[in-house]
């Protein structure tokens, strides 16, 4: 078993230390990162907890798992591995056709369609 565990459905309220001194009843807490939007700087409503030993993160799924925190009722589980995803491509320069790159997505477009023909 994996001793990396996800944690979900957490309120957004939740602190790493509030995790950490949660999941210090199952065993020694390795890391725990509370995953945050980056825009808002508001959690996500999840997390990773890594424990020590294998024996400490299943303790913690069996203690855990299912319990309420804050009014919600959340998830542990083994953590799985990041999937490799496709890259995408939103980064602006694609966007509003020719004149994406021109910083308004189309902006460009119409002075090229006029001049065309």
């Amino acid at each position: 078993m994996n001793k990396r565990l996800f944690v979900g459905g957490l309120p957004y309220e939740t602190t790493e230390s509030d995790l950490r001194e949660m999941f210090s009843k199952s065993g020694t807490v390795e890391s725990c990162t509370v995953i945050m939007d980056r825009f808002t700087s508001r959690s996500k409503g999840f997390a990773f907890v890594e424990m020590t030993t294998d024996e400490e993160a299943q303790n913690a799924i069996k203690t855990f798992d299912g319990t309420d925190l804050g009014g919600r009722k959340i998830i542990v589980n083994e953590a799985r591995p990041l999937e490799d995803r496709p890259q995408r491509n939103d980064g602006g320069n694609d966007r509003g056709g020719r004149g994406g790159s021109r910083g308004g997505g189309g902006g460009g477009d119409r002075n090229f369609r006029r001049n065309r023909w």
